[in-house]
C-alpha cells in the first residue's frame, strides 16, 4: 500500500471533459490531475463555469494547503434534490434509506473519489457555492489520505472541512476566517453541548451519531461546533498535524489511538481541554 506521501500530487486537475449523464439533470464531470494547472491565476470573484470552479478550488487545497487528492475523481451535478436523492443511490452506491435522508438537508456530499453536488438553485457561483465545493473536497482529500470513509473523527472531518472552505473563500476575496469565527462563536453560545458542560465527542466521532447530534439540535450550530473545535486543534498544533493525522487511519482503523498518536492527548483529555476553550470564547 502507498504512503501518504507518495500518494500526494505533484500537480493538478486539468483534462476536464463534461458530459451530460443519463437523464436529465445530471452533468457528469470528469477529471484527471495535471501539472499545468498548479500555476494558473484564480479569479479574484467568480469561476467563469462550475467546473472552472472545481479546478481552481483543488489547486487551492493541493497548492497553497498542501491537501492530497486522488489522481482522478469525477464530479456529479443535479439541478433538484430528487435527482441528487437518486445520485446518491445510482452514483455512490449509498443505501436509499440514508441517501433520503441525506438528500433532506445535504446539498454536497464528498465520498471516495466522487464529488456530488445538488445545485436546485440553478445559480452554481458564489461564495457558498465555493464554500460547499471546497468543503466536499476536502472530504474527497481525507478519504483519500484515510483510504476510506467514516473512519476519522466525524467532528473532526466536519470542522476541518468547514476550516478549508473558510480558508478558500477568503483566498478568492468573499468572506474572512476571521468573521467566519466570531459567526461561529455567536452561533454556539447556546448550544445545547455548552449548556450541559458535555461534548459526547464519542457519539460527535462516528458519522451517525453526527448526524443524529445535528438533527437534533440544529445543523448550523453542530457545524459552527465542529469548526470551532478544529480550529483550536489546528492553532494549537498546526494544520499539517491534523492533515497527518487522516493519514494514520491507512494503517490502522483505530480512532482513539490514532488521535492520541497524533495530538499527545486521549479524546477525553482534548474533550475537556477543548470545552474549557469555547466556554472562554463564548462568554
Amino acid at each position: 500500500m502507498k504512503s501518504v506521501s507518495q500518494r500526494l500530487p505533484v500537480a493538478l486537475l486539468i483534462g476536464l471533459l463534461s458530459v451530460a449523464g443519463c437523464g436529465s439533470g445530471r452533468i457528469v464531470l470528469p477529471f484527471t490531475l495535471d501539472s499545468s494547472v498548479l500555476n494558473a491565476p484564480l479569479p479574484t470573484r467568480d469561476f467563469a463555469t462550475t467546473p472552472d470552479a472545481i479546478r481552481g478550488i483543488a489547486s487551492i487545497l493541493v497548492r497553497d494547503l498542501a491537501m492530497p487528492l486522488p489522481q482522478t475523481f469525477t464530479a456529479y451535478v443535479y439541478s433538484d434534490r430528487h435527482g441528487f436523492e437518486r445520485g446518491l443511490i445510482d452514483d455512490a452506491n449509498v443505501a436509499p434509506v440514508r441517501a433520503a435522508e441525506l438528500s433532506e438537508f445535504a446539498v454536497g456530499i464528498g465520498k471516495r473519489r466522487q464529488l456530488l453536488l445538488n445545485d436546485e438553485s440553478g445559480t452554481a457561483r458564489g461564495r457558498e457555492w465555493y464554500r460547499l465545493i471546497a468543503h466536499e473536497l476536502a472530504h474527497v482529500s481525507q478519504i483519500e489520505m484515510a483510504q476510506g470513509e467514516g473512519r476519522a473523527e466525524q467532528w473532526l472531518a466536519e470542522g476541518m472541512a468547514e476550516w478549508v472552505a473558510f480558508n478558500v473563500i477568503e483566498r478568492l476575496g468573499f468572506d474572512t476566517v476571521m468573521n467566519r469565527r466570531h459567526m461561529a462563536v455567536a452561533g454556539i453560545r447556546n448550544h445545547a453541548a455548552l449548556v450541559a458542560a458535555r461534548l459526547d465527542l464519542e457519539t460527535l466521532g462516528n458519522p451517525r451519531g453526527f448526524t443524529v447530534r445535528h438533527l437534533r439540535e440544529g445543523s448550523l450550530p453542530t457545524y459552527q461546533l465542529a469548526f470551532l473545535m478544529a480550529d483550536y486543534l489546528i492553532e494549537r498544533d498546526g494544520f499539517g498535524r491534523v492533515v497527518a493525522y487522516f493519514g494514520t487511519f491507512e494503517r490502522r482503523a483505530d480512532r482513539h489511538a490514532n488521535f492520541r498518536e497524533t495530538f499527545g492527548q486521549s479524546l477525553e483529555q482534548f474533550e475537556q481541554e477543548v470545552l474549557a476553550h469555547l466556554k472562554s470564547i463564548v462568554h
